[in-house]
């Protein structure tokens, strides 16, 4: 049965607002846009949706503004906007996929960045103040400094500054260009709530993502690109996992779900340990290891220091105190204190924020990819010659793994979709060749196809007595695919879990600090003591534990790597502004989750009372 939002989005105004006929852009030979067409009408949430490359953000630059076409119209609310001034000025607003922000300037002042003229103001400083601090309470669910400098928040309130600055201006239709992609669980919620609200005062709101588990949830209509052509338009009742993923796909078999046993190491040797680690201050001090041929989830709710960990283990950054140590080839165990150290001992580390830790913006796709491979791939003794038909060898080998859609490799990266970007990093990691592979929430910006890929390469990985760490905050990524996973909380590891018998709930309830912890010394915990076949770890020639110090070669300046987020609800956390303050609760937690199917919700957990 129809909700009463529901019924309201329907009994809108309903005229067309955005109409897009035959539209094709190209950039070079690349045909992004090839003979699109699709509408979207007042008081409605229209979603475009489709994989990596398929045109979803170049159709969103193009109905803003940014972008002209090459051929075919455009019309919105009547018009033909040509600049973003112009779309401004018809009252259109936009969030795009990068978050953009000024790091030195102040929330308030990121938040009414080009509100003004340019010689006059509309509103004063003090009233710019009170309204950004408003607003952001509404958007984050806690207080923000609005003085607070923006370069030392972390993403997710980041990416509320960018929709507040799109919110500001009351807009008539608001465009969202992957604006969820930063957000956790909690937040997520906050911003459908926002978008029904504007939705039901008949606003437009065009939303590209591809996340399919939240746009079952949110759309009015769908409109779904591949290849940069539109191949259909679903309806609400017709917006279902199984259907987009045929249009999208062009598989009328790509919506079932295949099943897949969590991967096994065949034997107990260590591919990594720890002793005595701390990466928090004040957090207890704890042991780990990691075997050879185990894919080892990280979860845990925002700001636990899950990602503090792994990026102490790919040495990007030191930990507080204790030692973290890798197996090298001869068996033999080396500290890891750098990132030099790591990469000599072949670890590598893809980051999921490719903006600030991943891509060279200024070079090329090639370059991007490649670049760690460098000096290993010299020839001609002395004159040190890069070897570029090998390194053009590897470069094609992972851009066909990974499915990486571009026109020339000499093309800027930034030419990429923001998911193709995604996929060169991650190319880059294996391209490296690495033992070990550090993943900080790697699948952030790509689609569900090319993850289908990853997870195939990383099974296949491991399955040559490799090691992997996926660091997630999408609970669903694990199953099926993590050999266990260990939940963070307040700096230190605080529940383990079988990847053979994971089960989602408990894995929520152990993120809110609702399970025992017990999982910690169990044969799948921290220090994992026997191997899937009941045989003691170490009994297939585990070196002795010899800590060898690397050397380190020398200062880094840049870190060169070798279905639904989750997040406390604002009664749990503290209510006093911050910068950056780890997320700490003790109180019960309602704890909801929504069927995939239909997107009703139910609580689960401790004290869950059903629907």
């Amino acid at each position: 049965m129809p909700t009463n939002t529901e019924d309201k989005s329907q009994s809108a105004n309903g005229h067309e607002t955005i109409t897009v006929r035959n539209v094709k852009k190209f950039f070079g030979p690349t045909r992004a846009l090839d003979g699109v067409s699709f509408s979207a009408r007042a008081g409605e949430i229209h979603a475009i949706v489709g994989g990596n490359g398929c045109g979803k953000s170049t159709m969103a630059k193009v109905v803003s503004g940014v972008l002209p076409v090459d051929s075919g119209s455009v019309s919105i609310l009547g018009e033909t906007p040509s600049t973003p001034a112009e779309s401004k000025a018809l009252g259109i607003s936009t969030v795009y996929q990068e978050v953009l922000v000024a790091d030195e300037s102040t929330v308030a002042d990121n938040i009414f960045m080009g509100a003004d003229a340019l010689f006059s103001k509309n509103l004063s400083q003090e009233r710019k103040v009170h309204l950004a601090a408003q607003l952001m309470q509404e958007l984050a669910g806690e207080p923000i400094d609005p003085h607070a400098i923006v370069g030392t928040l972390p993403l997710g309130l980041k990416q509320w500054i960018t929709i507040a600055r799109a919110l500001v201006s009351e807009p008539r239709i608001l465009i969202l260009d992957e604006s969820s992609a930063a957000l956790d669980f909690d937040s997520t919620e906050r911003l459908f709530a926002k978008m029904r609200t504007l939705r039901d005062a008949g606003t437009t709101i065009l939303i590209v993502t591809h996340r399919i588990a939240e746009l079952i949830r949110i759309s009015d209509r769908a409109t779904v690109l591949r290849d940069g052509r539109d191949v259909g338009v679903l309806e609400k009742e017709q917006i279902t996992e199984k259907n987009l993923l045929a249009l999208m796909t062009g598989d009328e078999d790509a919506g079932h779900s295949h099943a897949h046993e969590a991967p096994q190491p065949s034997d107990g040797r260590l591919a990594m340990s720890g002793e005595k680690v701390s990466v928090w201050a004040g957090a207890e001090p704890f042991d780990f290891d990691l075997r050879r041929g185990e894919i080892v989830g990280i979860a845990g709710l925002d700001g636990q220091g899950q990602d503090a960990f792994v990026r102490a283990i790919a040495g990007v950054e030191p930990v507080l105190q204790g030692t973290i140590s890798v197996a090298d080839r001869n068996g033999e165990f080396q500290a890891v204190r750098s990132l030099s150290d790591a990469v000599k001992n072949r670890i590598a580390y893809v980051s999921g924020d490719r903006k600030r830790e991943g891509i060279f913006a200024s070079l090329s796709i090639f370059e991007n990819m490649m670049m760690p491979l460098y000096r290993e791939k010299r020839r001609g003794g002395i004159l040190g010659l890069i070897d570029w038909g090998t390194l053009g060898s590897i470069f094609r080998r992972e851009a066909d793994n990974l499915m990486i859609k571009f026109g020339m490799r000499e093309d800027l990266i930034t030419s990429l979709s923001g998911g193709n970007q995604q996929k060169v990093l991650i190319g880059r990691g294996f391209a490296m060749r690495p033992d070990v592979i550090v993943l900080n929430d790697p699948a952030r910006g790509i689609d569900v196809g090319a993850k289908t890929e990853l997870y195939k390469h990383l099974r296949t990985f491991a399955g040559d007595g490799k090691c992997i760490v996926y660091m997630s905050s999408e609970l669903e990524e694990f199953m099926g695919f993590a050999t266990r996973v260990i939940v963070f909380r307040d700096g230190k590891p605080f529940d383990a879990f079988d990847g053979r018998s994971l089960d989602p709930k408990k894995v929520l309830e152990a993120m809110f600090g609702q399970t025992d912890g017990s999982g910690l010394k169990s044969a799948y915990g921290l220090k994992p003591s026997l191997t899937p076949d009941g045989k003691a770890a170490g009994g297939h020639g585990h070196a002795p534990l010899s800590r060898g110090v690397a050397k380190d070669d020398g200062p880094q300046t840049i870190v060169l790597p070798g279905s639904v987020k989750i997040r406390e609800t604002v009664s749990a956390r503290q209510t006093a502004p911050r910068n950056v303050e780890p997320v700490r609760a003790s109180k019960p937690i309602r704890i909801v989750e929504f069927e995939r199917a239909n997107g009703e919700a139910r609580e689960i957990g401790p004290g869950g009372a059903g629907r």
